[in-house]
């Protein structure tokens, strides 16, 4: 394990590999200059204890007569060309259900082979807002001077196997990882163009179930005769494991995938994180094209957002729709 100063010395942010250093290696102003004020992705250690493991059984125990929305991606949907989709992460269409339920499609892996994901709940209502590891990654969050969120914390909860395409966020985010182990492929925002968006307009037609922040490309199986210039961010690619216990860094604009692993055969194949979003530094934020073209998709998906939101308010069951709507977002 680098402490922060040999971090300093023997590693570089230009490596292709993503730093793992000990959050009692950092004050706020250290981890502002090395890592926030320059959106540098790094892995955080130490900010959860060993003991905070949220098993199925355990967040079965604390959630199970809760409703969460899921988003049932399909088996084939990774065999298809991107180009095809009609949907796209939380554009996909949510269905709600008591989280026992949830637990029994995943002990039953009937979640394995339909790909249902648990994705961007809230806990704020939940028991988990009080646990032991939500109160140290909140403690460690002021340590790191991130304390101006732009989220509320969100629980992904998933099969192994599941993938969440490539893609950036518009905000800086923290991966926390609680359960399992997952995969992580970076990409700068550098290599934008080589990934090959969604086209920004595409929001025109789509609203916010097709997203101009995804890549087209399959980062593992690339079809280089449709994408050539993708060849050129295989030499930026940076590659993870994330861990249990162990915090990522995402800064905004930089493109990621994240696979769930899978477990051994014997345990609950589960995986398990939180995230949150945080508000950009200033000059990062007025900089980064990513961000701008993500704020463009979106005020293109206002009329199908807002005609969306019309048919919903004139729907019986208006409040389950309107909800479904915000979820995208």
């Amino acid at each position: 394990m680098l402490s922060f100063n040999q971090f300093e010395l023997s590693s570089s942010p230009t490596l292709k590999s993503v730093p793992k250093v000990s959050i009692d290696a950092f004050t706020p102003e250290l981890f502002a200059r090395h890592y926030r004020m320059p959106g540098v992705p790094v892995i955080l250690t130490g900010m959860i204890s060993p003991q905070c493991n949220w098993t199925l059984e355990y967040l079965g125990h604390l959630l199970g007569d809760q409703q969460f929305l899921l988003r049932r991606y399909g088996a084939e949907r990774y065999q298809q060309d991107k180009r095809t989709w009609t949907s796209i992460g939380s554009g996909v269409p949510p269905e709600s259900r008591l989280f026992a339920e949830y637990a029994d499609l995943l002990r039953t892996r009937q979640a394995h082979e339909q790909d249902i994901y648990l994705a961007k709940c809230s806990i704020e209502h939940t028991p988990l807002l009080k646990t032991a590891a939500v109160e140290q990654i909140t403690s460690h969050f002021s340590q790191l001077g991130l304390q101006q969120p732009a989220s509320r914390l969100n629980l992904w909860v998933g099969p192994g196997g599941h993938v969440e395409c490539l893609h950036y966020d518009p905000t800086d985010g923290t991966l926390i990882q609680l359960h399992g182990s997952k995969q992580v492929v970076l990409f700068p925002p550098s290599q934008t163009a080589n990934l090959y968006p969604f086209p920004v307009y595409i929001h025109l037609r789509y609203g916010m179930k097709v997203r101009s922040w995804f890549s087209q490309v399959y980062p593992d199986r690339p079809d280089f005769q449709a994408f050539p210039k993708f060849r050129q961010a295989l030499n930026h690619r940076y590659d993870l494991i994330l861990q249990q216990g162990e915090v990522l860094y995402i800064p905004a604009g930089w493109w990621h995938e994240v696979i769930s692993l899978k477990d051994d055969p014997l345990g609950d194949d589960m995986v398990c994180s939180v995230n949150r979003f945080w508000q950009v530094p200033t000059l990062r934020a007025l900089t980064s094209w990513e961000r701008w073209r993500a704020f463009l998709g979106s005020a293109c998906a206002m009329p199908s957002v807002g005609l969306s939101l019309s048919m919903a308010l004139l729907s019986r069951d208006r409040q389950h729709k309107i909800k479904q709507i915000f979820q995208m977002f």
